[in-house]
């Protein structure tokens, strides 16, 4: 006789997922993968997904993998969950029993987990298939680490996958330096935009014992540096702050040697699309002034990286109540401020109204305040949130077709 008891609650159902996701985990993070083109880790989230109802498309121009499950109770919105899945070029240096095996590849900033925990929700929810009246899309993402992947997904179409346009999109992020299992967010900015600024100064070499018969363009690079930095604290807001740090300054070959030319770049972070827009501008004015100012031609540069993440108020309160609801009142933490690091889910954010959040990850026996952080060689992350994190992602679905 077939059993019609109703399913158990969906977070003890993910908890018992648990041993699976931890294995697929640790495979994904065995074998790690940079860039738009993750075969590897393409063939195991395929693997994974193999006998569920689900409608699947591969990417065409990056290894991304978009699945739909069509609800079971009748037409109904479409809501779109998203993990993302490469890796980054680093030496890992954990000293995990599953560390990475691939020489100078690294899962250290958790997509490992991502992984793991979009696949466990993507079971969740074909396991309520019936309860379901629309359609999820589910988003797995290559080239989240300065490559936008999710922007070159969105121009193949993964809005259009369920047939209708998702009508609000989640997704989660997991940090090594936060309290294990501790959910947090935020409405409105939660990360900055990251862009960059790149200039040369051309000069006229020369000896560097008579600096009057050449044309030096290494003091001006060093000045515009520095007004770049004033520009900062004179020309922007405190409430609405803009972030350049100049990480890269190269002139010359020897001492004695004044260079033809000096280089500099500088990572230019901002947490609102004014600000944005205004650093740009400015930033570039700065630069070709102090050049000008010293008879020097520039080649100045203000390239768009990622725009601001912006959580949906509407979203995002939803988010902070199912986190409550789901996980318990104290599992939940408002951030005060947005993180200046970027995240490319902004360009999801921007077409539709999304929740955006973290989850606490620091293994135990670390203090978050000291453990190291992601993208650190040494960054671990605890496996013991993958259940909870797949259990939000798929409750966030459950509740978001049920409004």
């Amino acid at each position: 006789m077939t059993s019609t008891a109703p399913l158990p609650p969906l977070l003890e159902s993910a908890r018992r997922l648990q041993p699976d996701l931890v294995a697929l985990r640790h495979a994904v993070h065995q074998d790690p993968e940079i860039g738009l083109e993750l075969p590897r880790t393409q063939a195991k989230v395929v693997a994974a997904l193999e006998g569920l109802p689900l409608e699947i498309t591969l990417g065409e121009k990056l290894g991304s993998v978009t699945a739909v499950l069509r609800g079971g109770a009748g037409p109904g919105p479409t809501v779109l969950l998203r993990g993302d899945m490469d890796a980054l070029p680093v030496q890992e240096t954990s000293g995990l029993p599953y560390a990475s095996a691939v020489p100078g590849v690294m899962h250290a900033c958790g997509h490992d987990l991502h992984v793991a925990g979009l696949v466990g929700a993507v079971r969740l929810l074909c396991e309520r298939r019936e309860e379901i009246a629309g359609d999820v899309v589910f988003m797995f993402q290559p080239g989240e680490e300065g490559l936008g992947g999710a922007k070159v997904m969105l121009d193949e179409g993964l809005l259009a996958a369920s047939g209708s346009t998702p009508v609000a999109a989640y997704a989660l992020h997991v940090s090594s330096a936060m309290p294990q299992g501790q959910v947090l967010g935020r409405r409105g900015t939660i990360m900055a935009a990251a862009d960059t600024l790149t200039v040369t100064m051309r000069g006229r070499g020369g000896h560097g014992s008579a600096p009057s018969s050449a044309l030096d363009p290494v003091p001006a690079a060093c000045e515009a540096v520095l007004a770049l930095q004033t520009m900062v604290t004179r020309r922007f807001s405190v409430f609405d702050p803009v972030v350049l740090t100049t990480g890269l300054l190269r002139a010359g070959t020897i001492n004695n040697v004044i260079p033809d030319d000096a280089f500099f770049e500088t990572t230019v972070r901002s947490f609102s699309p004014e600000a944005r827009e205004r650093v740009r501008e400015e930033s570039l004015r700065v630069v070709r002034g102090v050049a000008e100012s010293h008879g020097l031609e520039i080649d100045a540069v203000f390239t768009d990286l990622y725009p601001v993440t912006v959580n949906d108020g509407g979203e995002a309160a939803f988010v902070e109540q199912t986190a409550k609801s789901l996980l318990g009142e104290d599992r939940w933490t408002t951030m005060e401020q947005p993180l200046a690091g970027a995240e490319d889910f902004s360009y999801v954010a921007e077409q539709i109204p999304s929740g955006y959040f973290f989850l606490g990850a620091c293994v135990d026996g670390l203090d978050p305040e000291t453990a190291p952080y992601n993208h650190s060689p040494e960054a671990a992350f605890a496996d013991s949130v993958l259940a909870d994190g797949a259990a939000l992602l798929a409750e966030l679905a459950l509740r978001r077709l049920r409004r």
